[in-house]
């Protein structure tokens, strides 16, 4: 009976494809134990060091007691709204001086919620080709049309808006702000002025910026000063802030329109309250005070070759990709290969993501492992 997927899977073994789940012992802020090792931890997104942290979790404990419960056994619409709910709401819009914000589980159910709810019948999207699946999967159960432009190409996102903008009734473009797998970060002032320009609405996936970057940590919107001209931003808590979930804050209108449209809001269970109270406290207490650990972070991303704190190491082949993660694995790193469908064919990585607690001195022994024309390209 399940003969054909066996040979998928065979399939993705022969090709170096095959993924599983690993067996870790546990994890330690920037470590992590692995087949009895402990291997500094160069392929998480804890950023900040929140999740894992024995004293944050202690702290926080102390501070909700039995306050919040573990469970919110209803959707939002139904019984799942608490009044932790409803102020992490209000914290974020006023964050970002925005009417409102709406949390969703994930930033894949944010994505997917959105774009799929915002592009109508008689719409279309502009999306940057090498957009996180999330917002590929939402734009493909869409009753619109959407065009992929090449990355962060602005002369041909251009060329296609004015192509086929006058096409369609509401124009969205799409754009993480931090891409995911390449580190480097989207030409947000330009496409600004397209949007001004063509009459379109953007919105922006700060997921890997969240918490990183801008003066108060809000994203690369907020550092350059564009939150104003945005119409929706993203955020997720499960990367920087070390908790779980996402959200949106954008106008009332366009909130309004999510809380009844979007299917993944509107049929999802709640995030845990305690969860959320994590988030808020986090929030409160302890991102205003990690300013200069975050930006040693990115310095130190910039100094080995990188755009950001994500770094990719391109080496191409798979085999040969996986390779390098066990000779990085026997020298006391852990990392892991990053292999289509995830990257286009051929460009097969390591996706080195620091963390703010990592040291130079720590990336001593990995610059010496890596090729030094490896990390020639990524310099140019």
């Amino acid at each position: 009976m399940y003969n054909s997927y066996s040979q998928i899977l065979n399939e993705l073994k022969n090709k170096s494809h095959f993924r599983d789940l690993k067996d870790f012992q546990g994890k330690d802020e920037k470590f992590i134990y692995y087949k009895g090792q402990k291997l500094l931890n160069l392929s998480s997104n804890n950023y900040l060091n929140f999740a894992d942290n024995k004293k944050i979790t202690e702290e926080f404990l102390n501070y909700a007691g039995d306050k919040y419960p573990f469970g919110s056994a209803s959707a939002r619409l139904l019984t799942g709204t608490l009044p932790v709910y409803n102020e992490l709401e209000e914290l974020l819009a006023d964050l970002y001086n925005k009417d409102s914000a709406l949390l969703f589980n994930s930033g894949y159910h944010a994505n997917v919620g959105i774009a799929s709810a915002l592009c109508q019948k008689g719409d279309v999207i502009f999306s940057d080709k090498l957009n996180h699946a999330s917002i590929i999967d939402g734009m493909q159960l869409s009753q619109g049309k959407f065009f992929r432009y090449p990355h962060n190409d602005i002369e041909a996102l251009e060329n296609l808006i004015k192509r086929e903008r006058n096409k369609y009734k509401n124009a969205l473009i799409i754009t993480e702000s931090v891409f995911s797998m390449d580190g480097d970060i989207a030409d947000l002032k330009r496409i600004v002025q397209l949007k001004k320009k063509y009459n379109c609405m953007i919105i922006v996936d700060e997921a890997h910026a969240f918490g990183v970057f801008g003066q108060n940590g809000l994203g690369v919107c907020e550092q350059i000063g564009i939150i104003s001209d945005t119409d929706l931003i993203i955020g997720t808590f499960g990367k920087a802030i070390g908790s779980v979930g996402a959200f949106v804050t954008g106008s009332k209108v366009l909130i309004d329109f999510l809380i009844n449209k979007s299917r993944p809001f509107i049929f999802s269970t709640a995030i845990p309250p305690v969860n959320v109270a994590f988030t808020k406290w986090i929030l409160e207490n302890k991102l205003p005070k990690v300013k200069a650990k975050r930006e040693n972070m990115l310095k130190l991303g910039k100094d080995i070759g990188g755009k950001s704190h994500i770094i990719p190491i391109i080496v191409g082949e798979n085999k040969q990709t996986m390779n390098l993660c066990e000779i990085l694995f026997n020298n006391g790193y852990f990392t892991l290969p990053i292999r289509p469908p995830t990257v286009p064919e051929g460009t097969s990585r390591i996706r080195i993501s620091l963390t703010c607690e990592i040291e130079e001195q720590e990336l001593k022994i990995l610059k010496e492992c890596l090729n030094e024309n490896t990390l020639a390209k990524q310099k140019k």
